[in-house]
C-alpha cells in the first residue's frame, strides 16, 4: 500500500508588521518560524533579537513589511529589568553559572540608589558581554566564550536616556530602563550592582516593553494567536508604513507616482522644497497608498530608495 504524503501547507503572500510578545525560554527566530507557520506566511523577518530568557516586544515582519525591517535596528527601547545583586553569572543572566561576590549588610537607601544610577544617565561606555552574537574573526563571540575563551572587546558608546527604580530590596533591584541601539542589559547590570557596592548583579528577568513607537499593549502571543481565525490574525498586521512614521510623507499625482514606480527621478512638490538633500522620505500615490521610499536627491528632486514591488 501506497504511503499516503500529508498535503503541504499553502503558503501565503502577505504583507505587514506583528508585534508579538515573545514567550520566555525561546529564541527570537524560533518565535519567528511559530509566527511564520500560524500565517501561513511566505516571508517572514525580524527587527532584531531578544534573549530566549528575555521577554516581550518583537517586531515581525511579513512579506513587502522585510524591505524595512533594518529601519527598527537603531531605535531606541524601553525595558523592565530584574537584578539580583551581589551575584555574578558568567552569561550576565539566570541561563549562566551563579557565584557570590557580596555578603554585605548594609544596603543603600532609595535616595543613595538613585545617586548611583544617575551616574549612568547619558553616553556611556560600555564593553559589550562575551557572550553576544559579535563577531571575532567570522564567529560570534558567545563560541569562544563556550569554549573558556576570552576575546578582548573594545569599550563602544552607548545612550541611557533614563533609569527609573520600581522595587529595591537586600538582594533585588528592579528598574526601567530607556536607551539607545546597542545597549547591552545585561552588562548594564552587572556594572549597576558593582557600582551599589554589591560587587556585581546578573539579569532574573527581562522584559522589553518599547521599541520606537511601538509598546506592548498593542502586541499579541503566540498563543492568541493560535486560536484565531485567518480574518482575526491578518487584522493585526499592522500596515507597512508604520515602520516609517519618523520620515515626512509626500503624496504624489498619478503621473509622477506612475514615474517614480518606472525608475525614475521626479521633482520634488513645491509644498516639501525644503527638506535636505539625501533625507528619506515616505511616499503615496494620488490613492494615499504607500509606495515606497524615496530619497531627496540635488535640485530638489527625488529619487527611488526602496520601492514595494506589488505598488
Amino acid at each position: 500500500m501506497p504511503l499516503k504524503l500529508s498535503p503541504k501547507t499553502v503558503k501565503r503572500t502577505i504583507n505587514g508588521v506583528l508585534l508579538l510578545d515573545k514567550p520566555f525560554g525561546i529564541s527570537s527566530n524560533k518565535a519567528l518560524q511559530i509566527a511564520k507557520r500560524i500565517f501561513s506566511a511566505a516571508k517572514c523577518g525580524h527587527t532584531g533579537t531578544l534573549d530566549p530568557m528575555a521577554t516581550g516586544l518583537l517586531p515581525l515582519c511579513f512579506g513587502e513589511a522585510t524591505k524595512f525591517s533594518s529601519l527598527l535596528l537603531g531605535a531606541n527601547k524601553t525595558y523592565e529589568a530584574t537584578l539580583r545583586l551581589g551575584f555574578l553569572s558568567t552569561t550576565g543572566d539566570a541561563e549562566g553559572e551563579i557565584s557570590q561576590v557580596s555578603t554585605k549588610n548594609d544596603h543603600p537607601t532609595l535616595s543613595e540608589c538613585e545617586q548611583v544610577l544617575s551616574r549612568f544617565i547619558g553616553k556611556i561606555m560600555q564593553t559589550p558581554p562575551m557572550y553576544s552574537a559579535l563577531k571575532h574573526q567570522g564567529k560570534p563571540l558567545y563560541v569562544y566564550a563556550r569554549h573558556g575563551e576570552s576575546i578582548e572587546r573594545p569599550a563602544r558608546e552607548i545612550s541611557i536616556y533614563a533609569i527609573q527604580i520600581k522595587v529595591l530590596t537586600a538582594t533585588e533591584l528592579q528598574l526601567v530602563i530607556q536607551c539607545g541601539t546597542g545597549t547591552y542589559i545585561r552588562t548594564l547590570a552587572e556594572d549597576i550592582g558593582k557600582a551599589l557596592g554589591y560587587g556585581g548583579a546578573y539579569l532574573t528577568q527581562l522584559r522589553r516593553t518599547v521599541i520606537d513607537r511601538f509598546d506592548l499593549p498593542q502586541a499579541r502571543t503566540l498563543s492568541a494567536l493560535e486560536v484565531m481565525d485567518v480574518d482575526m490574525r491578518d487584522g493585526c498586521l499592522l500596515p507597512i508604513d508604520s515602520l516609517l512614521q519618523a520620515f515626512t510623507a509626500i503624496s504624489l499625482d498619478e503621473l509622477a507616482a506612475t514615474h517614480m514606480l518606472q525608475g525614475r527621478i521626479i521633482l520634488n512638490p513645491k509644498s516639501f522644497c525644503d527638506l535636505s538633500e539625501g533625507q528619506a522620505v515616505r511616499l503615496y500615490d494620488h490613492q494615499q497608498q504607500f509606495i515606497g521610499l524615496g530619497e531627496i536627491i540635488a535640485e530638489q528632486k527625488i529619487a527611488a530608495k526602496r520601492l514595494l514591488a506589488d505598488a
